[in-house]
């Protein structure tokens, strides 16, 4: 359970708001720059004197994108008239939940939320709907060839059909902290043995004062250990799995991604496997750690005088790579989509807000208002001036990082896969393994997990 538990308590509504990787990240940005373009003018034409007035769907969506879910209710409602109602989870109960309410003959929600490593295991269960037909049949509205490359296939593409589309874009960059680095004579890490350098030479001469050279967020759920590792794994130019669909564990690139992310721990802020998002975000933006691995979103709260004590004083970078010669590569770590549950009651309906969520302009709006912390999905809001003006610094890393990506498998054994990886490298953090113990362990259980 990650944050002592108060992060997996299940929620309800969209009223209720718990901590998370996003709601420790609450900006006050004072006015985005779409922000002047209410929903009722942006949509006014779908509209059509609100078409939809009386109708109600149900949307299953996890916690950290609550704030994107009430931005889309009001603008949907504002559109069509139909009301959207909201039920919150965690990140790691997306796919039980979703699965339970179709599999247990409920069928209570229209719309599901999904990290889109799950979809291999959603749609061989029959918990999503095939929206292949639907997206060619629409297609004009669509507009595919605007969804971001690196995501769309990846998100939404399993077994040579489509099962949902892309919603929020996730990679992770690294932050550092200007003024720390200047002061130690520091560059900005380019390799993973740059990154540890800088990690120990700033813990070893400022830990007495509280301040780290590397914040690194470990507790056991895999959308943060498992992020940490897979990060490693890609700048080392490896894969979770072969190309012909065998474990990736014990190869070289493997082996080194696990003894990178093992050798930062002495020089980490206490204690790594006990660090989330609720203290390791708070701790970077208050200037007690020089380097940290997150999502594109944290820009905006770095830069945010409200709550951060390092405004203008902190840059981010692409992810560190085995030796200078590589070439720079994100992690897709997290990113989700929205799919069409086997159970909904109304699919026609739960299908119209589905592009509408997705579509160009809904997303620029949400991307480009606060407290949403949505990642963009398409070039034209990833390229937008409107964007670009909103969060200079983040669309910069967030367009680096979408060009060469390495995603986690999607096959049905993937959510379970990284699950049981996450356990095997909290033992590693903890100290009660090697790096090539923990990889021989995971490895001997996704073998049997593989067949």
């Amino acid at each position: 359970m990650l944050l002592g538990g108060s992060w997996l308590m299940i929620e309800k509504r969209s009223g209720n708001r718990g901590v998370t990787r996003r709601s420790v990240l609450q900006a006050t940005v004072a006015g985005a720059a779409f922000g002047a373009m209410s929903g009722a003018t942006l949509f006014g034409a779908r509209a059509q004197s609100k078409r939809l007035e009386g109708k109600v769907l149900e949307f299953l969506v996890t916690q950290p994108r609550i704030g994107a879910a009430n931005k889309l209710a009001e603008m949907f409602e504002a559109s069509t008239g139909c009301k959207l109602n909201i039920t919150a989870i965690p990140y790691d109960a997306a796919e039980s939940q979703a699965t339970l309410d179709v599999n247990s003959g409920a069928n209570r929600y229209d719309v599901f939320d999904y990290w889109y490593a799950s979809i291999g295991a959603l749609s061989t269960n029959g918990i999503i709907q095939d929206v292949t037909d639907r997206i060619e049949r629409d297609s004009s509205e669509i507009k595919q060839d605007d969804f971001l490359s690196a995501f769309y296939d990846v998100y939404t593409l399993y077994d040579g059909r489509r099962w949902g589309l892309p919603w929020d874009g996730d990679t992770h960059s690294l932050y550092y902290n200007k003024a720390l680095l200047n002061k130690h004579g520091l560059a900005v890490p380019v390799t993973w043995d740059d990154y540890l350098n800088v990690a120990k030479t700033i813990t070893e001469a400022e830990k007495a004062a509280g301040i780290y050279g590397a914040i690194v967020m470990g507790v056991n759920i895999p959308v943060a250990l498992g992020s940490l590792y897979v990060n490693r794994l890609a700048g080392f130019g490896g894969s979770l799995l072969t190309d012909d669909g065998k474990s990736g564990l014990l190869l070289d690139a493997s082996i080194k991604a696990a003894n990178s992310l093992h050798d930062v721990i002495p020089y980490a802020l206490p204690t790594p496997s006990e660090i989330g998002f609720e203290n390791g975000i708070p701790a970077f933006i208050s200037g007690r750690g020089a380097l940290i691995e997150f999502w594109t979103d944290l820009g905006i709260s770095a830069q945010d005088p409200a709550q951060s004590k390092i405004v203008d004083q902190w840059g981010v970078t692409s992810l560190p790579v085995g030796d200078s010669s590589m070439t720079p590569r994100a992690a897709m770590d997290a990113g989700w989509g929205l799919a069409l549950s086997a159970g909904s009651k109304d699919p026609d309906l739960a299908w119209e807000f589905m592009k509408f969520a997705t579509a160009p302009e809904t997303q620029l709006q949400v991307s480009t208002t606060p407290q949403t912390f949505s990642d963009p999905v398409r070039s034209s809001v990833l390229e937008s001036q409107a964007y670009k003006d909103y969060a200079p610094l983040v669309q910069a890393a967030f367009e680096r990082a979408s060009k060469s990506v390495l995603p986690w498998p999607t096959i049905p054994q993937s959510p379970v896969m990284m699950r049981t990886l996450t356990d095997e490298l909290s033992k590693m953090m903890a100290g009660q393994q090697t790096p090539e113990q923990t990889l021989e362990n995971a490895d001997a259980q996704w073998q049997r997990l593989l067949g």
